[in-house]
Parts: C-alpha cells; sequence; structure tokens
C-alpha cells in the first residue's frame, strides 16, 4: 500500500486509500457523495468506489454517507495465482501498523473469476499469514485476539486480491430504525439512493404510495432534513488506536448542516398494519413530524396539488410471489395516475413487463439491484 504523509493544521497525517462497496448501479451516487464530503481520487469499479482520505475521513464516510454498504480501509493489493501467493502477498502487509497485539482479526471475503475460487480456503491461509506476520512483529507464538475486533476482509477479482480493514461493522443500511419490518423490506441505501436520483432534495410535495415499513420516505426526510445517516449509530473503527479522534467532531459537523424546514412528505399503504410500523420506524428516524402517514389504495392515488414526485417500490411477484396480481395494482395505480399530471412518478421493480402494466413507456430506466434482485428503476 502507498502511504502519503501529508501536513494538516501542524498535524502529521498518513493519507489511506479506502474502498465503498455498494449495491450495483450506485456507484455514481456513492462516488458523487465521496466528492462532495472532499474525498480525494474518487473512482468507481463495479459495486464498489475507492477514494483517498486520512484517518478523520473514516468517521466522515461513516456517519455521511447514505449510499455505501460499509467504508474498508485498504491494507493492501497484489496478485495472487496460487495459494503461496496469497499467503506471500498477505505476510508481507504492515498488520501491525492496524492491529494492537490482542486484537481480534476474523476474515470474511469473496473471490470471482479467479484461480483461488475456494472461499473457506481463502479465508484460512489469510488468517494463518495475518497471524504470522502479527507473531513475528510481536514476539508471540499464538495471538490472543482478546481486544477489540479488526474485520478483515478481503476480494480476489480475476487473481487480483485486495485485503482491507472494515472501519464500519455492522453495516451501513442498518441506520437503526427499521427493527419492525414488513415483507421484504427494500434496504435503506437504496431507498435513500433511489430519493436521489429521482432528484427530490426537500421541495414541493413528495409521496410514496406503497410505503411498506415506510423506508423509501423515510430516507426522503432525513436527506431533506440533512441528517447524516450514521450520526446516531456506533462504528467498529471509533475503537481503534489512531482512528478515535475525529469522530464527536464529525458528529457535530453534521448536527450544525441540518435544515429546519416544513416539508410535504407522504407515505401511504393498503395494510394498516404496515403504516403502524411506518409510523414508528419514522419516529425511531426522528423524523415522524416530517411525514404524513395515511391508509390508502394507491389505486385511488388522488392527491390535487399540482403534482410532485413518486418514487415507491410497489410489490412485484418475485418478492410476493403472485406475479399476476402485483401487475394488477400496477395498473391500477397507472391508471389513477393519468388523471393527476404534473406528477413525476419513479417507480423500482423486477418485472420487466412494468411499462406495460403502468400503461406508458418511461422516460428512463436505470438498472440496479434489491439485494441479489436484479431490477429496473423506472422513471415517469
Amino acid at each position: 500500500m502507498q502511504q502519503i504523509f501529508i501536513l494538516f493544521e501542524d498535524r502529521i497525517i498518513m493519507e489511506l486509500t479506502y474502498c465503498a462497496p455498494c449495491l450495483f448501479g450506485l456507484e455514481g451516487p456513492v462516488g458523487n457523495e465521496l466528492r462532495h464530503m472532499g474525498m480525494r481520487d474518487v473512482r468507481g469499479e463495479n459495486g464498489r468506489v475507492f477514494f483517498r482520505g486520512n484517518e478523520d475521513d473514516a468517521a466522515r464516510a461513516n456517519i455521511k454517507s447514505r449510499f455505501a454498504e460499509r467504508i474498508l480501509l485498504e491494507v493492501g493489493r497484489f496478485h495472487a495465482g496460487t495459494f503461496e501467493e496469497l499467503f506471500e502477498g498477505t505476510r508481507k502487509l504492515p498488520w501491525e501498523g492496524f492491529i494492537p497485539r490482542d486484537g481480534a482479526f476474523p476474515v470474511k471475503g469473496w473471490s470471482l473469476e479467479s484461480a483461488l475460487h475456494s472461499v473457506p480456503d481463502c479465508q484460512a491461509i489469510v488468517k494463518k499469514a495475518v497471524s504470522a506476520r502479527l507473531g513475528a512483529q510481536y514476539g508471540l507464538n499464538w495471538m490472543p485476539e482478546t481486544g477489540e475486533t479488526y474485520q478483515i476482509r478481503f476480494s480476489i477479482l480475476k487473481d487480483e486480491a485486495a485485503l482491507f480493514l472494515d472501519t464500519s461493522g455492522v453495516g451501513l443500511h442498518k441506520r437503526g430504525y427499521r427493527p419492525a419490518q414488513v415483507t421484504a423490506p427494500i434496504r435503506e441505501t437504496l431507498a435513500a439512493a433511489l430519493v436521489d436520483i429521482a432528484g427530490y432534495r426537500g421541495r414541493g410535495d413528495f409521496c410514496d404510495p406503497f410505503c411498506g415499513s415506510g423506508t423509501i420516505a423515510i430516507e426522503a426526510a432525513l436527506a431533506a432534513r440533512g441528517r447524516a445517516p450514521g450520526a446516531g449509530r456506533s462504528f467498529a473503527a471509533e475503537k481503534w488506536p489512531g482512528f478515535k479522534a475525529g469522530w464527536d467532531a464529525v458528529r457535530q459537523e453534521a448536527k450544525r448542516g441540518e435544515f429546519h424546514r416544513d416539508y410535504r412528505i407522504f407515505a401511504s399503504d393498503i395494510d394498516e398494519k404496515a403504516v403502524s410500523i411506518a409510523r414508528q420506524n419514522a419516529k425511531r428516524a426522528g423524523v415522524d413530524d416530517l411525514i404524513t402517514f395515511g391508509t390508502a389504495d394507491a389505486g385511488r392515488f388522488s392527491r390535487q396539488t399540482g403534482g410532485g414526485i413518486v418514487v415507491t417500490n410497489p410489490p412485484y411477484g418475485e418478492r410476493l410471489g403472485d406475479l399476476a396480481d402485483a401487475r394488477r395494482v400496477v395498473r391500477d395505480f397507472g391508471r389513477a395516475m393519468r388523471d393527476l399530471p404534473g406528477w413525476q412518478v419513479n417507480i423500482i421493480s423486477s418485472d420487466e413487463e412494468l411499462e406495460k402494466s403502468y400503461g406508458r413507456r418511461a422516460k428512463k430506466v436505470r438498472r440496479l439491484y434489491n439485494g441479489m434482485i436484479r431490477c429496473g428503476y423506472f422513471m415517469f
């Protein structure tokens, strides 16, 4: 790993390489938000975005990112076409610069289009190599692993291995407001990206007529208020020596950046229980005062306000099992919207015939993933 030392406010700090994994299709939004945070050398790959920053930037990215799944610190990368190359490449990396003598270092990872396709074997090799490196550096025959956790993650893509430390701990999509869920919820990071791609910036009407557990509306409210999604939770790197300093300052910085205006955000669902859960989730997220919830049939959508933005995730067959019924629901919703001019409607669905069901051609379709389900984001 190339390390660059720079002077910042009379303090010498180390510039590091980070990786922000994301759902496929969200590389653009993740890259944009990292640039807005002031990160350097931002570059996207399939399913992840790399950038450079200092130790404090681990706090900034974790607390403020709406779209990334986690923030990884790159320790190094190298060619690994054999287990011997994987072991030696891992052993040569400066693990002692991050993991103390009592640190716990479990290993997770993945391999794709590589000679080393057995992930369990790769996990064992990486674990053994890191143990050998740390044991030699600390003069220990075995590593106690009784201290804080330093989760190691590896990726092997086309025989190139990259080794990381996970600064996030629990994934960033777990904001902490959604312990209660309805069937097949949408991930928080994807919901936030849908709102961003639709162009909602806190002005005008925003509606989700298939709100389910309320995730899209809650993410719209968090974004409109400018509230950092990670401000109320903790992260793994907060406990690491060398990474402890910046977290409170970033949280205070984020708090000062919040907006306090009146917003017109509406969320409804035909399922009264789902609406009740959505209200509870919004309260936990601290935005229940920004969202008006109601029980309503989306097929009778009738807001008479001159227009606005709809972002929604209607039920579809791969999620709930009945494709014909799901298409009927979308057809009824499309008919309702035809009588309401001025609305920009954005629908995420795995149904390739969504446009036919809705009753018109989308102006644009973006390819995204809801978990492992390949979807289209249909923008009408």
